[in-house]
C-alpha cells in the first residue's frame, strides 16, 4: 500500500550528473515505477505541489543543495515522503548523518538494481 497522501509509484530522482540521472532514471523506469528527474535539489522543491513523488532517490554530494540539505528540506515539507540517499563517497559518519536525519535508506554507489529494488519496495510499502 503506498505512503497516503503521496503518487503511488512515482520516483524523483535527484542527480546533478546528466549520466547517472539518465542510469537511474532508466534503471527506476525499467522496475515499474515512474520517474521523475530533476537536475538539483532547488528543482525538485520548486515543483513540490505541481507534482507529488511518492519516494526520492537523490545523490548525497551535489553542489549547492546536498542531499542531506534536501532531506532537511523535505522532512519539513513533506515529513512522510521516503529518500533514498545514494552516493559514491560512502561512510560511516555520513550514514549515521543520513539516518539521523530521516533518510528511509543509503546506498552506497554502484549498487545493484535488486538493492535499489528492495529500497523502492519497501519505501512504497511502509506506512
Amino acid at each position: 500500500m503506498p505512503v497516503s497522501g503521496l503518487t503511488p509509484r512515482s520516483v524523483a530522482i535527484v542527480d546533478d550528473d546528466p549520466a547517472i540521472r539518465l542510469a537511474l532514471t532508466r534503471l527506476v523506469g525499467s522496475l515499474g515505477y515512474a520517474p521523475m528527474p530533476f537536475e538539483t535539489g532547488g528543482h525538485l522543491l520548486a515543483a513540490l505541489g505541481a507534482v507529488e513523488p511518492g519516494c526520492v532517490v537523490t545523490d548525497l554530494q551535489m553542489p549547492g543543495l546536498s542531499g542531506l540539505d534536501l532531506l532537511r528540506q523535505l522532512r519539513l515539507r513533506r515529513p512522510r515522503l521516503r529518500v533514498i540517499l545514494v552516493t559514491a563517497y560512502p561512510s560511516d559518519a555520513n550514514r549515521r548523518r543520513a539516518l539521523a536525519c530521516g533518510a528511509f535508506a543509503y546506498l552506497a554507489k554502484p549498487f545493484e538494481a535488486e538493492e535499489l529494488e528492495r529500497c523502492l519496495a519497501r519505501a512504497f510499502d511502509t506506512p
